[in-house]
């Protein structure tokens, strides 16, 4: 097969696109494998301030496979030795910037940025996705963990457990009579 130069660029494109779309899930409602079937520490809280904010991917991932991508296209140079060398280079550098520049192009959005009072008045702030903002005064769970998270408190509060019976007075000893005087 003749070496096509676009059609090896295209295709490192390509392959740096498909592997920057499978970015992390900044949402509240879904949760990564490794994070099931582990216990996390719950609070409850009142969100007491939102904001949206913007969330950058860093690119690592799209420029590993971007720069692996260019480094095979590139070393399909016509030529051996020293010409494939530099070739398989250049396209490996092409490829590490082609691929962290698409990765965050796709993997770039939008969460909100909540920021909670705890039962314990402290404060904390937890960065997610959310279709629409929760909305200050809510009160929500504050799930700890690998993949923090709130959500809407969707627990029911249940009745105090009835109070044990008080413990019966221990019974007065009989009184002692004294003998009646002469």
């Amino acid at each position: 097969m003749a070496f096509n130069p676009a059609r090896n660029a295209a295709l490192a494109m390509m392959c740096s696109l498909v592997l920057a779309g499978c970015g992390p899930s900044y949402s509240p409602d879904s949760y990564d494998s490794a994070a099931v079937q582990k216990a996390n520490a719950v609070d409850q809280g009142v969100i007491i301030g939102a904001r949206a904010v913007g969330v950058t991917d860093n690119g690592s991932t799209g420029a590993i496979t971007g720069a692996a991508a260019g480094g095979i296209a590139g070393s399909q140079l016509p030529g051996s030795g020293a010409t494939s060398a530099l070739g398989a280079l250049g396209g490996s550098l092409i490829g590490s910037v082609v691929g962290r520049s698409s990765e965050k192009i796709v993997g770039a959005t939008t969460a909100f940025e909540y920021i909670v009072r705890k039962t314990d008045d402290k404060l904390i702030s937890v960065t997610q996705q959310d279709e629409k903002p929760l909305t200050v005064g809510t009160k929500v769970l504050v799930i700890a963990g690998p993949q923090a998270r709130i959500v809407v408190d969707y627990t029911v509060k249940l009745p105090d457990p009835p109070k044990p019976p008080a413990p019966k007075p221990p019974p007065t000893p009989p009184s002692v009579l004294e003998p009646e005087a002469p």
